[in-house]
């Protein structure tokens, strides 16, 4: 460290060799707050123990508005709908279930409107994890109304949805912070999917790859607890082992990987085409000329009309899945499944209406794996390619794809189906599903709805740029100390012979040798009062001190809540002494640094306004133009 006296100017400076701090100068270092940990991992719990008991109860509720409509039986029992008796009625049901779900969107929320993940994705990145409390109890009445009348969506993202709203209203009511109350969405979010599936670790990776965007431990360990919460909330409440069973599985051969992970490439370019379809036939409705309350009412025609001839794309569907997985399933009920199931399904979403999309993509991949297993035996019989195996593939590689959620298409398939041998398969077919969805499709189908409304979604959870900067590698070099006793006249006169040793800020001392506080030479420069003032009368106001091993998000968070543009530097010891200062733009001097790491930053940008451009990259131009014709 430089350390530049004023002496040499005739300018006398405290004799201190190391400008230093008074103790109480330097405000005590406040460690994480544990016990807030403590209480959130404990709220966590909490919503997880209601969110199972919620989730029983809205699997109780959609298989009695399912047997109440097409069985007339006030039982909550499990009956398929594909076992009815109504004939040509089947059309009407979802159609009447439709027009319920558009009265309660129109006199309850319009939240309850779609399949509940993106909306809560939305409310975490727009309107700090606020939802609304409605919504806990309208979302899970809606989607039991629309999935017991023959809607082909899944229970688990009604119960996410609410889950979610669960966690927020929790945290809406009591004292905690943005943060907090997001993860309590999350936790509330995950544990409501670990309680239908019994899949806590594929929660857990749902939450980091699709909610929280982080990974560190005041969001990890809530999630976590909530998740296994909801776990054995799954096996007291539902049934005990895995939740889709299938044949046991040998391990694949390197040339059956090798296929298997072909698969997962072809099912990648269908999960792109499935959600821009999806996303078309949403489109499709809005031109329509009629009030969106109708909508519903409308897919459900379609879905009941694709249920007369095919009952079973009718309803939640999971012995569906179960079907397709046991590799036994007919070619007729694959190809229903595949194509009539997607239809019905895209049409139903498209409209409107409250459901979900996890089990229609698992059972859509499921039977798209089937029938390009099937094939692969048939052109190929030298094959070893098992067809429950290339059903789990599709399965998931078509969630991978739709929802670029890799690590938690992966992790679920192997938790709901307890297949570890899988596991290299499914890796190998969703991380090709996720590269074809990468390079070819600018959103998922998650967070498409909410990139047309501007909400951008993080793709990226390495470490923010200044957390993982210390503050001791940008620290100026050269610092300046001058003594409270100098005068204006005389600092600026030394200030003006020694321009290459005068950095933004000087740094001041008391006849002591303690540090009183930092001058701004662009105050100085402009003070035109007395000039033989003392310089401690352009001090600025007392501020917080950073420690060499803060982290450059520290100086940023301590400048914000200060509103100064410079802080001192010190380092620790009974008497703490002042190293140097660092500014805002050491900060972005830094933070550009950083940037450039990771790749050339954008180069040149055109921006077009009314009659004016401006050109990036060391020349801005304001220049008046024509507006262009019409």
């Amino acid at each position: 460290m430089k350390h530049s006296s004023l002496a040499q100017a005739g300018i006398p400076i405290a004799p201190s060799l190391e400008p230093t701090l008074a103790d109480d100068d330097v405000q005590p270092r406040i460690a994480p707050d544990k016990r807030r940990l403590i209480r959130i991992s404990l709220l966590a719990v909490l919503v997880a123990v209601t969110i199972s008991l919620v989730a029983r109860l809205l699997v109780y509720l959609i298989n009695l508005v399912t047997n109440l409509v097409f069985h007339g039986d006030a039982s909550i029992a499990y009956h398929s709908p594909a076992d009815n008796q109504l004939g040509l009625w089947v059309i009407l049901m979802p159609a009447l279930g439709g027009l319920v779900v558009s009265l309660m969107a129109i006199y309850g929320s319009k939240a309850i409107r779609g399949h509940g993940i993106p909306e809560a994705m939305e409310q975490i990145l727009t309107n700090q994890s606020r939802i609304k409390p409605s919504i806990m109890y309208l979302k899970p009445l809606s989607a039991a109304i629309s999935i017991g009348t023959g809607g082909p969506f899944g229970a688990e993202g009604p119960i996410i949805a609410t889950g979610g709203a669960l966690g927020s209203t929790l945290g809406q009511l009591i004292r905690i912070t943005h943060h907090e109350r997001k993860v309590l969405l999350a936790a509330g979010a995950t544990a409501g999917m670990s309680a239908i599936f019994g899949t806590p670790i594929a929660a857990v990776f749902l939450a980091i790859e699709l909610l929280l965007f982080e990974f560190s431990p005041r969001s990890l360990l809530p999630v976590a607890l909530a998740c296994i919460t909801g776990a054995a909330g799954h096996h007291v409440l539902f049934e005990q082992g895995p939740v889709f069973e299938m044949p046991a599985l040998a391990a694949p051969s390197n040339a059956a990987l090798a296929t298997y992970s072909a698969i997962g490439v072809l099912i990648g370019l269908l999960s792109v085409g499935v959600t821009k379809l999806v996303y078309f036939v949403e489109d499709s409705f809005e031109k329509l000329p009629i009030h969106w309350a109708w909508w519903p009412a409308l897919g459900g025609l379609a879905v009941g009309g694709i249920g007369y001839f095919a009952p079973r794309t009718l309803g939640v569907g999971y012995e569906n899945i179960t079907s397709v997985l046991s590799g036994t399933a007919p070619l007729s009920l694959l190809l229903a499944l595949c194509f009539l199931k997607f239809a019905s399904w895209a049409i139903s979403l498209g409209s409107g209406t409250s459901g979900g999309t996890l089990a229609p993509l698992l059972t859509i991949g499921g039977a798209a794996g089937a029938l390009l297993g099937l094939a692969i035996r048939h052109f190929f019989p030298a094959s070893d390619i098992a067809l429950p195996l290339a059903a789990l593939v599709g399965m998931a590689a078509m969630f991978a794809g739709a929802s670029r959620a890799l690590l938690t298409s992966i992790v679920f398939a192997v938790e709901s189906t307890g297949q570890a041998q899988a596991l290299l398969p499914l890796l190998g077919a969703c991380t090709g599903a996720y590269l074809v969805s990468f390079l070819l499709m600018g959103n998922t189908i998650m967070t498409e709805k909410i990139a047309r409304r501007g909400v951008k979604t993080p793709v990226d959870y390495e470490p923010n740029a200044l957390d993982a900067t210390p503050v001791s590698q940008v620290l100026q070099n050269s610092v300046v100390a001058i003594s409270t006793d100098n005068s204006i006249h005389d600092v600026r006169e030394w200030t003006s012979r020694e321009p290459a040793q005068v950095g933004a800020h000087l740094i001041v001392l008391n006849p002591a040798g303690d540090f009183a506080g930092l001058v701004s030479t662009v105050a100085l420069a402009s003070y035109t009062a007395d000039a033989q003032a003392p310089i401690s009368a352009l001090l600025q106001p007392r501020t917080s001190a950073l420690l060499l091993t803060d982290t450059l998000r520290t100086a940023v968070e301590y400048m914000a809540r200060e509103s100064v543009d410079a802080l001192p530097v010190v380092a620790p010891g009974p008497k703490p002494v002042v190293m140097g200062v660092i500014s805002y733009r050491d900060i972005l001097a830094a933070y550009k640094t950083r940037l450039e790491d990771h790749g050339p930053i954008a180069p040149n940008i055109l921006l077009k306004r009314k009659g004016l451009r401006v050109l990036s990259r060391g020349k801005t131009l304001f220049q008046k133009e024509k507006p262009e014709a019409e």
